[in-house]
């Protein structure tokens, strides 16, 4: 299960976001990860904190809430976070309350059991929450960001560090702006087209084994593990770097998945069986999202760079509405009805 400790997310983001620590830091050893539920899927944070003197009322008003909390947002003592960001107006808000109003809202934020507590903004804590965070060894943690900006950052790493991630054998590549990926059994000819691709201007993400993350409801990310980026097998040739032979416009870090290509070996019943009108168009179920598949048969004299080419630049207009194949049997249909 992939996961990142509070420690580890301060050490990689101090410099950029300007964060330090305030309180709570025998708690940097929370770790951040993904838990899975029979019904849904949630990024969640490990860590309880010890009780505190909140009535019985609030805990049980809580309870319901706790169990299921979003990722990181502003300060919510509804619908908790499970990292809680307080920025200028939280704080304002807090300092506009009456004494006794003001810690029990301090008390109810820590009932709430939040595993990292942000002040955003350069703010200072009250010295009941940085007390109570000391207590329970809830890290609590000062950023230079405005809080927009840090729920936006932190929510964009952690959502792609932390989701659900697949492997899908092939080579991943950016084709006329968008992230096709060309699969099909070995020796079929990906990565030599991949290289012809290439030297026709497109740009290559990964070999072999690029891995793909579900961002976003309609989104899937693909991305290169570290140990293969930029480099490209190509039978009779080996592994050759693509950013030294090409230059760094030949590679790409990652890009949203599109399309995929499959490439396979027709013989002469198999050519005669495809729908001459649509093609082979199906999907492919990639963690729970329908992305579009085209299968291009692989046969002697048949240019596979060209004929991705089209199928991507076909897939574009598909996807801006437009359908060829529609357009071909309304004009057939017209020309029948004026004769």
């Amino acid at each position: 299960m992939a996961h990142i400790t509070v420690e580890s997310l301060f050490e990689s983001h101090k410099e950029d976001l300007g964060l330090r620590w305030l309180a709570g830091r025998a708690g940097s050893s929370r770790r951040i990860s993904r838990e899975e539920s029979d019904d849904e899927s949630s990024i969640r944070v490990s860590g309880m904190v010890d009780d505190l003197e909140a009535t019985q009322t609030t805990q049980d008003t809580l309870v319901e809430f706790s169990s299921n909390k979003s990722l990181i947002g502003h300060l919510s003592l509804i619908n908790p976070n499970q990292i809680q960001v307080i920025g200028r107006t939280e704080i304002r808000y807090l300092n506009d309350l009456r004494t006794a109003s003001r810690e029990e809202a301090i008390r109810t934020l820590m009932s709430l059991e939040p595993d990292l507590i942000i002040l955003a903004e350069r703010q200072e804590p009250h010295s009941l929450l940085a007390e109570l965070c000391e207590q329970t060894h809830t890290p609590l943690i000062a950023s230079a960001r405005s809080s927009n900006k840090l729920i936006g950052d932190l929510n964009y790493y952690l959502s792609n560090l932390l989701t659900e991630v697949t492997t899908i054998h092939g080579v991943y590549m950016e084709i006329i702006t968008i992230g096709v990926l060309l699969v099909g059994e070995s020796g079929v000819g990906k990565s030599e087209l991949a290289l012809e691709l290439i030297s026709r201007g497109h740009r290559l993400i990964a070999d072999d084994a690029p891995e793909f993350r579900r961002i976003a409801p309609d989104t899937i990310n693909g991305t290169c593990p570290n140990a293969l980026t930029n480099f490209l097998e190509v039978r009779g040739l080996g592994v050759i770097n693509v950013r030294e032979l090409f230059g760094a416009g030949a590679v790409k870090q990652h890009k949203f998945l599109r399309l995929i290509v499959r490439l396979e070996h027709y013989d002469s019943d198999r050519m005669k069986a495809i729908d001459r009108f649509e093609g082979s168009y199906s999907s492919v179920n990639v963690l729970g999202l329908e992305i579009p598949e085209i299968t291009l048969p692989v046969a002697p004299g048949r240019n596979l760079a060209v004929m991705v080419e089209c199928a991507t630049r076909n897939h574009i207009l598909r996807l801006s509405g437009y359908n060829s194949t529609e357009d071909f049997m309304r004009r057939q249909q017209q020309l029948m009805e004026n004769t």
